[in-house]
């Protein structure tokens, strides 16, 4: 990839060094998810557990926290001085403190009989199994607020690395837990898992609060913000983008209601649980490059060559993934890491290659929607969420009427047919912004 040869313009070694660390910072964390599948996979009732996590306790966890995942775009936008600082983070404790109330009312009281039972339908088998794995993750979205809140101020004063250090701290605490638990081995996989990443986040979010006090100073001195953030513009500025991603994680429970009606429903929900995990792999490398673009869109003739690096980056993690799941590394991850019986990891394996083109998508969804939120026009980002939802609810209702394949099927196509529609309503959508951000001097 050439650079622009004046020294003031943007360069790819500029975005190499913004995106590569957050790119480190969501690998980890989607290592996260299959680790603790490889241990569930290996306590008793393994498919039952893995079920009940994928298909029940991750679905409601991520759907209420789901207000609060567009903080590390906005702190990453909007955390330019100190008094904005402040205010984000008075902002950040409310929200994450009142979704962890909620996520508690769900846990314990007969709410969440009514989702799994009525909504979701799920098998009877992994009713109990889910509550259990709910309750322990109790501490998810506040933790999870306040860590994307800080890790935003971080990218935002170019720090980005330090993201990666608070992403390393909730892994090895992950890791820790599950081989205690694993050690103890009477603890039921789904149980053990929530209690994991209950415990893993809370402890980055701890460590993102230290961390953020050696860039403390950067945060003072910084100059005034043109435009102060009052409570009216960050309720313009955020209302959209929490409505985007409340609407994004509704897909969660969508596929697992869908899924549960389709044939095979415990073996889809059970491989399910092992594929997302890769999935999100796939997707990492794009969903990455959403806050490089926010944070480096202000440097000089920085859109071309913000297009030009994605293209790359899509060609590359594309073909690494292609890779992965064209040669026998796929098997070996599914039958002997994943420790899937032969017919299940064939299952994961081709519910793999169904979502490769993800990793294209996840690339050029990022760079629309980046543009669009740096220019704080964030309403078409919400549209676009919506347009991905219809379309992921059309191929599901169609699977749960003809059931023509296996759920987990129909659920890596659909999830895979929306994003291509996410990022074809971005395109259209950020073509006023990228033309004149197309116009380089």
């Amino acid at each position: 990839m050439t650079t622009p040869t004046n020294p003031k313009n943007l360069t790819a070694k500029q975005i190499l060094a913004t995106w590569l660390p957050l790119v480190a910072s969501w690998l980890l964390m989607s290592i996260e998810l299959p680790t603790i599948n490889a241990f569930a996979a290996r306590l008793p009732d393994a498919e039952v557990n893995l079920a009940a996590y994928g298909g029940v306790v991750f679905p409601i966890a991520l759907t209420i926290e789901a207000p609060v995942i567009m903080l590390l775009a906005a702190a990453t936008a909007l955390s330019r001085d100190w008094r904005s600082y402040q205010q984000l983070k008075k902002i950040t404790l409310w929200m994450g403190g009142i979704l962890a109330a909620l996520h508690l009312l769900v846990a314990v009281t007969p709410i969440y009989d009514f989702i799994v039972n009525v909504i979701l339908q799920v098998p009877p088998e992994v009713v109990e199994p889910g509550r259990s794995g709910l309750l322990f993750l109790t501490p998810w979205t506040l933790a999870i607020a306040y860590r994307r809140f800080q890790q935003g101020t971080m990218i935002r004063f170019g720090h980005s690395k330090m993201v990666g250090e608070t992403t390393a701290v909730r892994l090895v605490t992950g890791v820790i837990v599950l081989a205690i638990g694993y050690a103890i081995g009477s603890i039921p996989g789904a149980t053990l898992a929530g209690l994991t990443q209950g415990l893993a986040v809370s402890a980055e979010a701890a460590y993102a609060g230290l961390r953020i006090r050696k860039i403390r100073h950067l945060i003072k001195d910084a100059p005034p913000a043109e435009k102060p953030l009052t409570p009216k513009r960050f309720i313009t500025f955020y209302v959209p983008l929490a409505i985007t991603s409340s609407i994004w994680l509704l897909w969660l429970p969508l596929i697992s209601g869908t899924v549960s009606r389709m044939p095979d429903p415990i073996e889809s929900l059970a491989v399910w649980s092992v594929a997302t995990g890769l999935i999100f792999m796939f997707r990492t490398p794009g969903v990455a490059y959403n806050e490089a673009v926010v944070a480096l869109l202000e440097e000089p003739c920085a859109f071309p060559i913000l297009r030009k690096f994605a293209r790359t980056a899509a060609l590359v993690t594309t073909g690494i993934a292609a890779v992965f799941v064209a040669t026998p590394l796929s098997r070996f991850y599914f039958t002997v890491i994943a420790n899937l019986p032969p017919d299940r990891a064939e299952t994961a394996r081709l519910t793999l290659l169904i979502a490769v083109p993800l990793a294209i998508f996840s690339v050029y969804i990022s760079l629309y929607q980046g543009i669009i939120v740096q220019q704080e026009k964030t309403g078409p980002v919400a549209e676009a969420v919506a347009v991905f939802l219809l379309v992921l609810a059309v191929v599901m209702i169609t699977g749960v009427i003809t059931a023509p394949f296996k759920g987990v099927y129909m659920a890596s196509f659909g999830f895979t047919v929306a994003h291509v529609a996410q990022a074809v309503w971005l395109f259209f959508r950020s073509r006023k912004q990228r033309r004149e951000l197309a116009v380089c001097s």
